[in-house]
């Protein structure tokens, strides 16, 4: 048995095939030719598109997805946007061609952040939006995320296995007429801008240093209109950049601050800037990480807690979404506001849907993904930022307001196991521990409480992994403990 924390293999060896991709495009007007066969596509995930370029996604398999995609929805209007990798522009330029030949107004993003396209899908009005990304996967991936109208979720049950089966299929027909593109970045960005700040109090701004990483993915240019933005509205905030410019072949490794040995650069340039706290994004910048002033990582449970007391003090009984990996200290911040935790499955399709539902005014998980009623119930990593900075402007050093919770509910962290079987494991630690527990919760995976401590534990839907969550009240030394006889339970046979 082997257990490690989350890591991507960078597959930097197959980077010339990458690039070779852009280096043969010429153009979002090449239209893929049509092989006119069923074939099977893998890379259709649980709630978005995923795969390796060449094996699992080219631009044909992009064509009939864009085909599927706008037939599923009945669309006559769609907004697509892309990110910084090598293959994007190529295998956005096959979903427009796509689109168009079903007769759909594009409304092109360019070069902009999953949440840029979430934000058009409801400015515009649009009956959905793709945009091409594969965020925080290995180089030699590409992928799409994908909203109806609303920017309303797709999963499995809501039209991805509809999409699915009509790209499989490959049976459209001659293309259809009336397409047309739109270039919207200028007035797309103009308005996301306007509404990510309206999230925050700007007279509450004190000034303050920022380090901000977006490690050569999307962030940048997105970055650099907020700050302009914030600067016009006289924010007292400084920015130190690093690793800012868009480059597909990330030369400073994949954004993926959530990876452990990814947080040392930030965490350095946090202290050698002398900055109050540090910010890091991912690829698509849908998540991003938090530093405080000593350079120190601050896990995501903790962010959302404070977000949480955050949107409580503004809408006192407002609902909260949680996931269940790590739970106690949000459910805690919650009751002593006199808000309700509603908890989640873990992934973004389940949380918007259960914030929807709900009518939630916040949800957040503890893999940096936070969402917001007032953004279409959507994920965004710029309007976290914003809130900490307002946070810390009001009630001081970030470090200080998460070493109270960190005390009283210390968490061991996510820690993934790499087995033979899966399932075999957890039965074994089903067997041990599930007649100890005080409560059983299985929305995702298996939840024991004990009292003074508590455990989740997921299989992996893509790898022989389970990942594990431990978490205590105010016993930080019982989490190597529980680790020790988890760890033991789930030995391979």
């Amino acid at each position: 048995m082997e257990f490690v924390y989350e890591a991507y293999e960078i597959a930097s060896r197959l980077l010339p095939a990458a690039l070779a991709l852009e280096e043969r495009h010429d153009g979002p007007h090449d239209l893929p030719p049509n092989k006119g066969f069923a074939m099977t596509l893998t890379c259709f995930t649980s709630y978005d598109i995923r795969g390796r370029l060449g094996v699992d996604l080219d631009a044909q398999i992009a064509f009939r997805i864009g085909r599927g995609f706008a037939r599923a929805l009945g669309a006559k209007v769609l907004v697509v946007g892309r990110d910084c990798r090598a293959s994007s522009a190529e295998l956005a330029g096959a979903v427009t061609q796509a689109l168009l030949a079903e007769g759909v107004q594009v409304l092109e993003l360019g070069l902009s952040g999953t949440e840029e396209m979430y934000h058009a899908t409801s400015h515009f009005g649009a009956d959905g939006g793709i945009v091409v990304t594969a965020s925080h996967n290995p180089i030699d991936y590409n992928g799409m995320k994908m909203v109806r109208k609303g920017s309303a979720p797709l999963d499995g049950a809501r039209g991805l296995s509809a999409i699915r089966a009509l790209a499989e299929a490959d049976a459209f027909g001659p293309a259809k007429t009336g397409g047309q593109r739109v270039d919207v970045a200028v007035e797309a960005r103009a308005a996301y801008v306007a509404t990510v700040l309206s999230f925050v109090d700007i007279a509450a701004l004190r000034p303050l240093t920022v380090l901000v990483n977006a490690g050569n993915g999307t962030a940048g240019p997105t970055f650099d209109a907020l700050a302009e933005g914030l600067a016009e509205r006289g924010a007292p905030l400084r920015f130190v950049r690093m690793h800012h410019d868009p480059d597909g072949t990330f030369p400073n490794g994949i954004p993926n601050p959530l990876l452990m040995e990814n947080r040392p650069v930030t965490a350095a340039a946090v202290l050698a800037s002398g900055a109050d706290l540090g910010v890091a994004w991912d690829g698509d910048f849908d998540r991003c990480f938090f530093f405080d002033h000593t350079g120190a990582f601050v896990d995501g449970e903790y962010i959302v807690g404070l977000l949480a007391a955050v949107f409580l003090a503004k809408e006192g009984g407002a609902r909260i979404v949680h996931d269940p990996r790590v739970v106690w200290n949000t459910q805690d911040i919650v009751a002593t506001q006199g808000g309700v935790a509603v908890q989640s499955r873990t992934g973004h399709a389940f949380v918007k849907q259960v914030m929807r539902d709900t009518g939630a005014v916040y949800g957040g998980e503890m893999s940096a993904h936070h969402y917001f009623r007032d953004f279409a119930y959507c994920d965004s990593g710029m309007i976290p930022f914003l809130l900490i900075c307002e946070l810390v402007s009001r009630q001081g050093a970030l470090a200080d307001l998460v070493a109270g919770r960190k005390a009283a509910f210390p968490s061991s962290g996510e820690i993934n196991f790499r087995l033979k079987s899966p399932a075999r494991a957890m039965a074994r630690v089903r067997e041990v521990f599930e007649p100890l527990a005080q409560t059983v919760d299985e929305t995702d995976g298996l939840s024991l409480s004990f009292g003074d401590w508590r455990m989740n534990l997921r299989a992996s839907n893509t790898e022989p992994l389970v990942r594990l969550n431990i978490e205590s009240r105010g016993d930080a030394a019982l989490l190597p403990q529980k680790l020790a006889l988890i760890s033991g339970v789930l030995q391979d046979d």
